[in-house]
């Protein structure tokens, strides 16, 4: 019955496995997705909530960043969308009771799946020093408390300010306004941990760091290539856009280490033919690549493109771009040999995509965390971006760069100024409006973050949303710096480990969703989200909000600031609280593109950021230019007897919030705790299907890091590769193997051995 959470931590943890699916979404998905809604919510909550999802007049989908058409379907949402809504908008509840009944002792020794589906908060708690039990607290004495510990600090930076992707835009703003009115930049966020490599080599080669293409273009392109990543599960309403771009006649290339369901036929549930039909088969060519080899990939594309004749698009390398003749003599110079051993391929593979490339006047690229977390990832985007150079696939319509955000907002948070290296014009901006001088000296993002925790140079950790300790790598290594700190500080919709982890006290912050009617100063107010191709539009929840305790995070950011920053600071924050429109006012003052931000927004759909590559194929680099670049091929090395690991998610998964325990398109049911691994392999690690395994990483170190209990599955990977779910193997991460430029976290690329696991009932044989 909706309304009544688990009593108890039902997860066994013992996986049942089945054959991978070839297809995705269809029937199965709609009874899923309304299956789980109904458990959470209630029917007519189910109907009435469902049905306003990504709307002109509804609200954003708090999962993924996928942006919406011009037309839109009455169900404009997806099954992983469904859950996401379904557990923002459910029934169930987390009161003080609840913590009294559980000190956090229980909380941190239970599963992140069973936190989750307790229901939401709906009073700030308070666990004080030494106590064993979160305790109700007021608003104010919270806000006392965070006054108390920040101004206690010996410098501001002593702070440290984490902001989630599913912030609005007007949370954002005013969490780096404060941040930088109290002296810090120290604002990472979950954009450290998935798409800075993108970010760092779209700003170096293009001068802008987001994608250069909006929806319309994947209609109009010749060529779409889908690299690291599975729209399926992570993208579903993805799956909608590649099938009406074969209908209108492109060709797609999926580059991948697994096969993915969503890739290989797509049975849309919105017609007939996705319903009872065959649905649509979108990949033309799948290229199933080594982990981490898919810089290798487009090195060696682009070196046949290089070589054929006419290929090129001369007149616009020549107009518009930096650093060809050099680009070109690396590219040549490349050994083929180790070109194509980095990528697992055979040349017949690559030759067939070359084919597909020559035949393609408008190419686009899209990807997603498989080409961004590994140790050469700035590199590999770098080469993407030269693949499509070479033929002049950058601000021409069907064409150009895509990397799919996986978070909703995380795109504008960082379009608001959520960065911890922020551009001196932007800071200028803020001085300028606001009256103050921001601090210049550049923060910490969350790797350097994490650090300054264990280091005792940070104290204070403040998480806008989001679930810290389970998102961020090297687990134990996370946790027990954040432990050191004085006070943590979460706010959050529902209960998550990161509550369970705190430092000497802690306090939970209970706030609004997206689902729910805002009402300030008497006036209902509305909120705005960036989407993953630079379109910026409205967000009106119309839900009653879940307690009447909560705050939206505007509010307390604002009541934050006027606390902690007292009668010196001139921000008017209380006005700012009332009404969100006077947020966007100055917002429009400060950000470029955001230009009488309150009237743009007024109408239904919103506006298109302006992007200067895609728009005019001008580009605000160091040259001017779009930059060809030069770095040579990288891959990881892997020493003899040992695998490559990637951490993914499951199906029934989005980030570190887990849905339930199946990973449908895998064959995979009633647990996480599985490495998939291809039969060959295993045999020769000596694995037999069913066995169990502990995963036990590699690094420089020398520190054993290790995932005990996993069951092996036989799987078709890539060879020599291995797949398991993250948070489950973050602790294999080194919090210092991270990428090159962007310091992202490199967790798609982790060295890894196996050893029997203690408790495996099996003898080991391997099959066969």
């Amino acid at each position: 019955m909706a309304g009544k959470p688990p009593a108890s931590d039902p997860v066994q943890d013992a996986p049942e496995v089945g054959a991978p699916q070839h297809s995705a979404v269809g029937l199965p998905a709609i009874t899923n997705a309304l299956r789980i809604s109904q458990q959470q919510m209630g029917v007519r909550r189910t109907a009435l909530t469902l049905l306003r999802v990504n709307q002109k007049s509804g609200f954003d989908c708090p999962g993924c960043a996928w942006p919406e058409g011009e037309q839109r379907h009455t169900a404009e949402f997806c099954e992983n969308g469904a859950k996401a809504v379904a557990e923002e908008a459910t029934l169930r509840r987390v009161t003080p009771e609840f913590f009294a009944a559980h000190p956090v002792a229980d909380l941190a020794d239970r599963s992140g799946y069973w936190l989750g589906q307790q229901g939401r908060l709906t009073h700030p708690m308070y666990l004080a020093e030494g106590a064993e039990h979160y305790e109700p607290v007021s608003w104010e004495r919270a806000f006392d408390i965070l006054g108390e510990e920040l101004t206690a600090l010996a410098s501001p930076d002593e702070a440290v300010f984490y902001t989630s992707g599913r912030t609005s835009n007007e949370a954002a703003f005013l969490f780096q306004l404060f941040a930088r009115e109290f002296g810090t930049n120290n604002l990472p966020d979950c954009s450290n941990m998935c798409h800075e490599s993108s970010g760092s080599a779209l700003t170096e080669t293009l001068g802008v760091g987001k994608g250069s293409v909006l929806l319309e273009d994947l209609y109009k392109a010749d060529l779409i290539i889908v690299a690291g990543q599975n729209p399926g599960t992570n993208h579903p309403r993805m799956l909608t856009a590649l099938e009406k771009a074969k209908a209108e006649g492109a060709r797609i290339i999926s580059v991948n280490p697994l096969p993915e369901a969503g890739l290989e036929r797509f049975k849309n549930p919105q017609t007939p033919r996705g319903l009872a039909g065959g649905g649509t088969a979108l990949t033309d060519l799948f290229l199933q690549v080594r982990i981490g080899g898919d810089q290798a990939l487009f090195r060696a594309l682009c070196r046949g493109v290089l070589e054929a004749e006419g290929a090129l698009d001369q007149e616009f390398i020549d107009a518009h771009t930096h650093g060809f003749e050099e680009f070109a003599a690396a590219a040549r110079e490349a050994d083929p040999e180790e070109t194509l051993r980095a990528t697992g391929l055979r040349q017949e593979e690559i030759d067939a995509a070359l084919e597909m490339v020559l035949a393609s006047r408008r190419t686009i690229v899209c990807w997603a965390m498989g080409l961004t977390q590994h140790k050469h990832s700035v590199p590999t985007i770098r080469e993407v971006v030269n693949f499509l150079l070479l033929r002049g696939n950058i601000g021409r319509p069907g064409a150009g760069v895509c990397p799919v955000r996986g978070h909703s907002n995380v795109q504008g948070d960082r379009t608001m100024g959520i960065f911890e290296r922020p551009a001196p014009a932007f800071l200028d901006a803020l001085e300028k409006e606001f009256g103050f001088a921001p601090p210049r000296e550049h923060g910490y993002d969350v790797v350097r973050a994490i650090r300054a925790l264990r280091d005792g140079d940070a104290k204070v950790f403040f998480a806008m949303g989001g679930n810290f300790v389970s998102a961020t790598p090297d687990t134990e290594v996370t946790e027990a710096a954040v432990r050191r700190a004085r006070l943590t500080v979460h706010v959050s919709t529902k209960l998550n480990r990161s509550h369970a982890v705190t430092g000497a006290r802690a306090l939970i912050l209970p706030t609004l969703g997206r689902t729910e009617r805002d009402v300030q100063g008497g006036a209902e107010q509305f909120v705005t989200v960036e989407d993953s191709m630079g379109m910026v539009h409205a967000s009106r929840g119309r839900l009653a909000p879940a307690g009447p305790q909560l705050l939206s995070e505007t509010a307390i950011v604002a009541r934050m600031a006027r606390r902690v920053l007292g009668e010196r600071s001139r921000t008017p924050w209380e006005e700012f609280a009332r009404d969100y429109g006077t947020i966007r006012d100055r917002i429009a003052r400060v950000i470029p593109g955001f230009e009488d931000f309150n009237a743009k927004v007024a109408r239904p759909g919103g506006f298109t950021l302006p992007h200067a590559p895609r728009d005019s194929r001008s580009f605000p680099t160091a040259t001017g230019k779009a930059n060809f670049t030069a770095a040579p091929v990288e891959y990881p090395r892997v020493p003899e007897g040992r695998l490559l690991l990637q951490t993914l998610r499951s199906h029934d998964q989005y980030n570190t919030t887990i849905y339930g325990l199946d990973d449908r398109y895998r064959g995979i049911k009633n647990g996480r705790r599985v490495v998939l691994l291809h039969p060959e392999d295993a045999r020769e690690h000596g694995f037999a299907d069913g066995s169990y395994a502990d995963l036990v990483s590699e690094w420089t170190d020398g520190v054993e890091r290790r995932a005990p209990g996993f069951r092996v599955v036989h799987y078709p990977t890539a060879r020599g590769c291995a797949a398991a779910y993250y948070p489950e193997t973050n602790v294999l991460v080194p919090l210092d193997h991270t990428a090159d430029t962007s310091n992202t976290p490199a967790s798609k690329s982790v060295v890894i051995r196996l050893e029997r696991a203690q408790d495996d009932g099996t003898d080991g044989a391997a099959e066969g």
